[in-house]
């Protein structure tokens, strides 16, 4: 089978933990290809998510590399049966590579943890808010790229919808107040932030101005967390496009900015007066 055009970020995580395997081994990739049997081409295409491994060989690696972490490597082996493809690749082709990659991540993830400080988390905005944020991009976006944005935002809502994993949103005042197109569809946005949040599956927990010192970073971001720790990832909004770690160092720094965050964040009821306050001040101004 020829190798991978467009290996799944599911597929090129995988191949990043082998990598760490034998890294953490001290061996290189020829090396590791003697003891197990393959050619140093087939660990480094493997590493990289282009060819595919059973778990019979994955074990092997494992035990080759003494990886004494059994959870860890029952966890790779569960992504190496998951089978077909996902509902974004329908989208290849019409949205960015960093898109896909983003509704891939959300839809793997155990849980959800978010924090947005210019606007509403993309999986609870409303079709107008979504509709209104992508209209202010610069340069113009086209109307049909701005319709198929917002169908795959749409789609990506599912993952909440269908309460597959428990999600926790962590929402900057600043975020609250902005509007992308008048006072109208903020305010029905901000009622939809107040159902969500009524709901078991949906924590949110908003960030006042008035904090003593923000432990946030300055970027929104969606922290996914994985079957085990170890394979946890963050997606950082950049002005370009996104970013994607999943280096064990940047993992626990934002772990502990979370943490920190979850400390000074109103609790989830005071966070439902206080979005109905933000709404209730803006339909006076301009009711």
């Amino acid at each position: 089978m020829p190798p991978r055009s467009n290996p799944t970020l599911r597929q090129r995580r995988l191949g990043t933990e082998l990598r760490r395997m034998r890294e953490r081994a001290g061996y290189g990739g020829s090396e590791l290809g003697r003891i197990v049997g393959i050619s140093p081409a087939q660990v480094t295409q493997m590493e990289s998510g282009r060819i595919g491994i059973s778990v019979n060989r994955l074990r092997t690696i494992a035990a080759a590399c003494h990886c004494a972490n059994p959870p860890l490597i029952n966890a790779l082996a569960e992504t190496i049966g998951e089978r077909g493809q996902g509902w974004w690749e329908e989208y290849r082709g019409s949205v960015s590579s960093h898109l896909l990659d983003i509704a891939e991540l959300e839809d793997s993830a155990a849980r959800l943890i978010t924090y947005t400080i210019t606007f509403v988390p993309g999986l609870l905005q409303t079709d107008a808010y979504a509709a209104s944020v992508f209209a202010r991009a610069i340069p113009p976006l086209p109307h049909h790229e701005v319709d198929v944005r917002l169908d795959f935002r749409m789609k990506r809502q599912q993952v909440i919808r269908a309460g597959r994993a428990p999600y926790a949103a962590f929402i900057h005042e600043a975020a609250l107040r902005m509007q992308f197109s008048g006072p109208k569809v903020l305010t029905e946005q901000l009622e939809a932030l107040i159902k969500h949040s009524e709901t078991s599956e949906v924590s949110i927990r908003a960030v006042p101005f008035d904090i003593e010192s923000l432990p946030g970073p300055s970027e929104n971001l969606i922290y996914a967390e994985g079957a085990v720790p170890e394979l946890d990832s963050v997606q950082i909004d950049t002005t370009h496009n996104s970013l994607i770690l999943d280096s064990p160092a940047p993992l626990a720094s934002y772990r502990e900015m979370l943490a920190r965050m979850a400390s000074v964040a109103l609790s989830e009821e005071e966070s439902r007066d206080f979005i109905r306050q933000i709404k209730k001040e803006i339909e006076s101004k301009h009711g």
